[in-house]
């Protein structure tokens, strides 16, 4: 993975943006500022990544990123973390997995970018995995 002080970074936050994550539309300027927190307690995880996905339109998927969780452990060092940028439409999901346990875990973040979003605004958008406690299936 790229050394991420070689990233662009967020002039407000100081974040790291993920690569690609800048001028999703062409005409329409970024003006909400998505910061991914990683739970403290998920630092440690080998496998684990983040599964960003944009969708401008509600129709047709506009892009998508792998960030695994170990960036988060790299980027601590150098910022307090990553973002993305999207204009004010579309909707983002951002999937945190991690394969490694058996079962896999997997939690979902669904965030809705309505157009009259004013330029400027943040998000937080806390990740955390859930424990891996999964009750079985009843058939």
């Amino acid at each position: 993975m790229t050394n991420p002080g070689e990233q662009f970074k967020s002039l407000n936050s100081g974040r790291f943006v993920v690569p690609g994550w800048t001028n999703l539309v062409p005409g329409k300027p970024d003006a909400v500022e998505l910061q991914l927190d990683l739970d403290e307690a998920d630092a440690g995880r080998e496998q684990a990544l983040l599964l960003v996905e944009y969708w401008a339109d509600g129709q047709e998927l506009t892009l998508q990123s792998l960030l695994p969780v170990r960036a988060f452990r790299a980027a601590s060092e150098g910022g307090p973390g990553w973002c993305v940028f999207v204009p004010a439409q579309g909707r983002v999901l951002v999937r945190a997995i991690d394969a490694q346990p058996d079962p896999p875990v997997l939690a979902s973040h669904w965030i809705n970018v309505e157009p009259n979003t004013v330029p400027g605004t943040v998000v937080h958008i806390d990740v955390k995995f859930p424990d891996g406690a999964v009750a079985p299936a009843e058939a």
